[in-house]
């Protein structure tokens, strides 16, 4: 079956549809929350979240507004930043030992990981410094635009003046 037409038996809610998109992008999906959130038990659990959501919201999902993928990968990441910034989470977070941190600082700094995770490296690997540095802080990272001004040392209308050029920069190689 094709991709369109397995799009569209989820949509209408058929179960197996549901299982064999599970199996062509749980794995990838699993990569991108992983690089998010460096948890695997909480990894699996967004994993599972995520594709409730996918059963939950098919009929929200319009192809003229993007790739099925994207539209996944955007649900993964939203769900993994959230859980990030969750009160649960953060108070877990609290008394780990500094041997935890060392993985944390690592891949705070790797934005390369993060990337090679959904396979877009060769696309941001050709922006501009700047644009590289604020897609890794916003999207790979979880880092709110205010975070991201503060850490870049620029104004917030700057950040989010460049984010939106940047994102364009980078559809533009994406789609070409």
């Amino acid at each position: 079956m094709q991709q369109d037409g397995l799009i569209l038996e989820l949509q209408n809610g058929n179960q197996r549809a549901f299982e064999r998109i599970y199996e062509l992008y749980s794995e990838s999906t699993y990569g991108i929350i992983f690089s998010i959130v460096n948890d695997e038990k909480v990894a699996e659990e967004i994993l599972q979240d995520v594709f409730m959501k996918i059963w939950d919201n098919a009929s929200t999902y319009d192809s003229d507004k993007g790739r099925f993928f994207t539209w996944i990968l955007n649900i993964a990441r939203n769900a993994s930043i959230d859980k990030l910034r969750s009160k649960d989470f953060k108070n877990k977070r609290q008394n780990l030992p500094s041997d935890n941190f060392v993985d944390i600082l690592e891949t705070r700094t790797n934005y390369a990981a993060a990337t090679d995770a959904i396979g877009i490296k060769k696309f941001i690997g050709a922006l501009e410094p700047i644009c590289k540095k604020l897609i890794d802080l916003l999207f790979f990272k979880g880092f709110t635009q205010k975070e991201t001004a503060e850490e870049l040392k620029m104004p917030l209308g700057s950040v989010k003046t460049k984010n939106r050029a940047c994102i364009k920069s980078l559809r533009k190689l994406v789609l070409e």
